[in-house]
């Protein structure tokens, strides 16, 4: 069975061009569901029938894990049975007369234009270096912050990007996204000046396959580096909840749409496959407007009458 779900994950790679984190995520899932499957002596394709299935859920189920990491290791399990009778290992779907509970929708969340304001204003490098003498990458974190929030790239996509991805003429990053998906997004030019700023202080020269952004160690900055440095700017700014490269993503989006860019272009430059992902965003400015027309509105019940 191991050696199964091994060749499933290569098939994933080599024919469904899934990303390595996505690939990572699957071998987690399914290493649990077949030890699962091992401890109630289901050590083959024709034993993973309905009632395992069931009682894979349910012990999923007690660990009080959310509903979207339930939905995420069925689909894992149910991706693998399918390649199983794609090649023959075993018949009929015993997923069939399951009932699979629904996918929670979550807005995201985002922040608002004035916040972003707020957090560029405490984290401009100029006020960074006179509040904090011994830090060194004001100018780095400050030109991440502008990229994540012009572009809407993922912290994954930031932390892979090269000198070369950045086209200064043009206005233009090429990014490697989800399942390998190459697509190019425009930056905005302050934060291609923040980058012009970051950069000149990089040692010469600034070969084209070396990574963008840097850790302390001059190796490439990771997203769990990342999301420290999106931590440490919402601390400067005195912010009560959490900021992250997600949320910054987020808010990228949602501004977008506020301000008339039409959800086609959107979805373009956030890299999603379909369109129906990036709808959610246009719930969250519904929710905004509403909002606004309730406190404003004199007969909307928010108001004084």
């Amino acid at each position: 069975m191991k050696q199964l779900a091994e060749q499933f994950l290569l098939h994933l790679r080599a024919q469904r061009n899934f990303s390595r984190n996505t690939i990572k995520a699957y071998r987690f899932d399914l290493d649990e569901f077949l030890s699962y499957a091992s401890s109630n002596r289901a050590g083959a394709p024709a034993a993973l029938d309905r009632p395992l299935l069931r009682g894979y859920i349910s012990f999923v189920a007690e660990k009080k894990v959310s509903r979207n990491t339930l939905l995420r290791k069925i689909s894992a399990v149910r991706s693998f049975l399918g390649y199983l009778r794609e090649t023959g290992a075993m018949e009929g779907d015993p997923f069939d007369l399951i009932t699979i509970p629904r996918k929670e929708k979550r807005l995201p969340r985002f922040l608002t234009e004035g916040e972003v304001g707020k957090l560029q204003d405490y984290n401009r490098p100029e006020e960074v270096d006179a509040r904090e003498k011994n830090y060194y990458f004001a100018l780095r974190d400050f030109a991440l912050f502008e990229l994540v929030y012009s572009s809407g790239l993922r912290r994954s996509e930031a932390s892979g990007l090269n000198i070369g991805d950045l086209d200064f003429y043009s206005g233009f990053v090429r990014v490697m996204g989800k399942g390998s998906r190459e697509r190019l997004v425009p930056v905005g030019e302050k934060a291609l000046a923040a980058l012009r700023e970051y950069l000149d202080t990089r040692p010469k020269p600034l070969v084209h396959g070396l990574p963008l952004f840097l850790n302390s160690r001059n190796g490439r900055l990771t997203g769990a580096g990342m999301a420290l440095v999106f931590k440490r700017m919402a601390r400067r700014a005195r912010f009560a909840r959490p900021v992250n490269p997600h949320s910054v993503r987020h808010s990228f989006a949602t501004h977008l749409l506020d301000r008339g860019c039409d959800l086609k272009s959107v979805q373009e430059m956030l890299g999603h496959k379909n369109l129906q992902t990036t709808e959610i965003y246009t719930h969250v400015s519904l929710e905004r407007l509403k909002e606004v027309y309730e406190k404003a509105h004199p007969r909307a019940g928010g108001g004084k009458r």
